[in-house]
């Protein structure tokens, strides 16, 4: 029988507990630590997460990059081949761009993406904005997007030489959005905000 963090008190968590849990159950675990997610996202973030995945597929057809949307499973370690009982970190952004395949699996995505969307809302924007912040920028994603649904603006975090985030890039729902790191692509955020 699976049972799930709510069950087993303050003990850290790994990727073979996890695997173990309630299918209907949405958890993701950083630095061992087990968050519940919110339940099925909302019509809202649905629209916003579809019409940036419709975006992005269309502008990465027949190219290298691939793009995954939640849920999709990221681990990530300090070191790579690890086996899932030492993997203490699993999350499911909203929207990933993987261009180094190596790193995909049938489990999903065993590395940093190169590029991650967060959608977020009332009860993730304090995780957003610190823990996955945090996380993202230490295992060297190079590209960081939160969404604000509400006031309809989109952050951008890019690493810099140093390997750590540069101060956002701020964007209203109207402007474009040009993303270096994929080569020429703009994402419409009229699009992307539109009812």
């Amino acid at each position: 029988m699976s049972t799930s963090p709510r069950s087993k008190g303050n003990e850290r968590f790994t990727y073979a507990d996890y695997l173990t849990w309630p299918e209907e159950e949405r958890w993701e675990i950083i630095d061992g630590e087990a968050f519940a997610m919110s339940p099925a996202p909302g019509r809202r973030h649905q629209l916003l997460s579809g019409e940036l995945f419709r975006q992005l597929a269309n502008y990465l057809k027949g190219k290298p990059c691939q793009v995954f949307a939640a849920p999709f499973d990221v681990r990530l370690s300090e070191r790579t081949g690890l086996t899932d009982e030492k993997i203490v970190t699993v999350v499911q952004p909203d929207i990933i761009v993987v261009c180094d395949k190596s790193k995909l699996d049938e489990q999903g995505c065993n590395g940093a993406p190169d590029f991650i969307i967060e959608i977020s809302s009332p009860s993730t924007s304090k995780n957003d904005l610190t823990k996955k912040f945090d996380l993202y920028q230490r295992h060297g994603v190079r590209e960081y997007w939160i969404i604000h649904p509400a006031e309809q603006t989109l952050l951008v975090y890019k690493t810099e030489e140093d390997g750590a985030y540069g101060k956002p890039d701020r964007y209203a729902w109207d402007g474009k959005v040009s993303v270096p790191l994929l080569g020429e692509l703009e994402i419409d955020l009229g699009e992307v905000f539109a009812e």
